[in-house]
């Protein structure tokens, strides 16, 4: 029974995760795709599953960086998939400095370490006062 306790969690975290990076898409670019429902709902997540892995070990900050490399690498898999083998076009950041073919790229990368302290703040949250989890204390360096 726990372990269906457990599913119903990331099931809610995965939708919840997705439909935010979803409207996120909408409101900077007007647009999206489902597969950003996918890869944010993967991402929110595995952000999330941080403080489980790592118990009051990282701080806030080395989350966010954690949390950077997490959502850079989900990118990579998902414009590898999305916009290379389907041809999809989601995104294409080859004009950008330090790109890795179009798909992943430094400027970004830095945008989802900072993009990442609102998921964390918003899964612990989440977390306590939706799934009934105990409260996270936070370490700030």
């Amino acid at each position: 029974m726990k372990n269906l306790k457990e599913y119903a969690k990331c099931f809610i975290l995965f939708f919840i995760g997705g439909a935010i990076y979803i409207c996120i898409e909408l409101l900077a670019r007007g647009y999206s795709d489902f597969s950003m429902f996918l890869a944010g709902g993967i991402c929110f997540v595995l952000i999330g599953l941080l403080n489980e892995i790592f118990p009051y070990s990282l701080s806030l900050t080395s989350q966010m960086l954690l949390s950077a490399f997490i959502i850079t690498f989900i990118e990579l898999i998902f414009g590898m998939i999305v916009n290379v083998w389907l041809k999809k076009g989601i995104w294409d950041y080859s004009n950008l400095p330090y790109n890795y073919k179009g798909q992943i790229c430094l400027l970004f990368s830095t945008y989802w370490f900072f993009l990442s302290l609102p998921a964390i703040l918003l899964d612990d949250w989440l977390r306590c006062h939706l799934l009934g989890e105990k409260k996270v204390k936070y370490k700030y360096f």
